[in-house]
């Protein structure tokens, strides 16, 4: 495989339009009626927006470990092109360039379409007003997505990386793609972005808790090496269970589709360690996907 293709991480894309997936799905469930081709092009700029700030976080994340030295020992994992020396940190930073430009096309391409394609017959300060606040929101998604690892003061660092996946990738992926589609939400919307936000973050922590004995001797303070193994296993356990709770809390008893493969999952995440985590990743991200799918139903 081409190492620049590697790099892309292409098994993490799928989980990075979850959330827009389940909010155009409940905006379609709020107003059917609403839904026209110009909806479904919302829905197509959305998920390539997604996708370029997923493919720009994955290229981030791997630059800002090399430079750190935290990607220096792949015992037991995948090396990327700049840890295997295919690809230099010039032409990592051509193709962060070049994401960082698709991200801005794509979401620029795709705020003009909810609000000001076709021109708004009234009320225009209004359409503009939320065009700016969208665009700020998608600068904020990108510098996210870059400074995860990267920089000096890099947040993934600090711990505070669930945080941004559960807001990026979560809460607000789902209540802005609603938004944008019929530009109304409800508590529900919210309920059910907080929910898909959860497992979304459970595979940024199975990651971490593979990886604590590497990130520890780094400086990577992620909230698994400040937990451990043991408690990182039991804030994987509760995010999950939150989850499942949210959904079937607001009457989404579809969720319940997943709860076998959820429990064999922790099960497998308990009697486990270290690399052999990575199988499941493959699980969680699958699973999440097919959450996001059924809120359509």
């Amino acid at each position: 495989m081409s190492p620049y293709i590697q790099s892309l991480r292409l098994r993490t894309l799928p989980l990075s339009v979850a959330g827009i997936v389940l909010g155009t799905g409940l905006a379609f469930r709020l107003s059917p009626s609403a839904f026209s081709g110009r909806q479904w092009v919302i829905f197509a700029l959305a998920v390539l927006t997604a996708l370029c700030l997923q493919i720009l976080s994955n290229l981030s994340n791997e630059l800002g470990d090399a430079l750190k030295g935290t990607d220096s020992d792949q015992h037991g994992r995948e090396a990327y092109g700049l840890q295997t020396g295919t690809i230099t940190v010039v032409q990592m930073k051509r193709m962060i360039a070049l994401f960082i430009g698709l991200s801005v096309l794509f979401g620029t391409a795709l705020i003009g379409t909810s609000f000001l394609v076709p021109a708004p017959s009234s009320d225009l300060t209004s359409s503009v007003l939320h065009s700016l606040v969208f665009l700020l929101l998608g600068a904020l998604a990108i510098i996210g997505a870059m400074t995860y690892t990267l920089g000096r003061h890099s947040y993934g660092y600090m711990g505070l990386g669930d945080l941004g996946v559960f807001l990026f990738f979560g809460l607000l992926s789902t209540i802005g793609a609603c938004y944008l589609v019929v530009q109304t939400v409800s508590w529900d919307v919210i309920a059910c972005g907080t929910a898909i936000g959860l497992p979304c973050v459970g595979v940024l922590n199975l990651n971490n808790i593979r990886d604590i004995t590497n990130d520890r001797a780094h400086g990577k303070r992620t909230l698994a090496s400040r937990m451990g193994v043991k408690g990182g296993k039991i804030y994987h356990t509760g995010l999950l269970t939150v989850c499942m709770v949210l959904f079937i809390a607001f009457g989404h008893y579809w969720s319940l589709c997943v709860l076998p493969v959820w429990a064999w999952h922790l099960w497998f995440v308990w009697t486990h360690e270290g690399s052999q985590l990575d199988r499941q990743m493959p699980v969680l991200m699958l699973s999440t996907g097919l959450l996001a799918c059924l809120g359509w139903a």
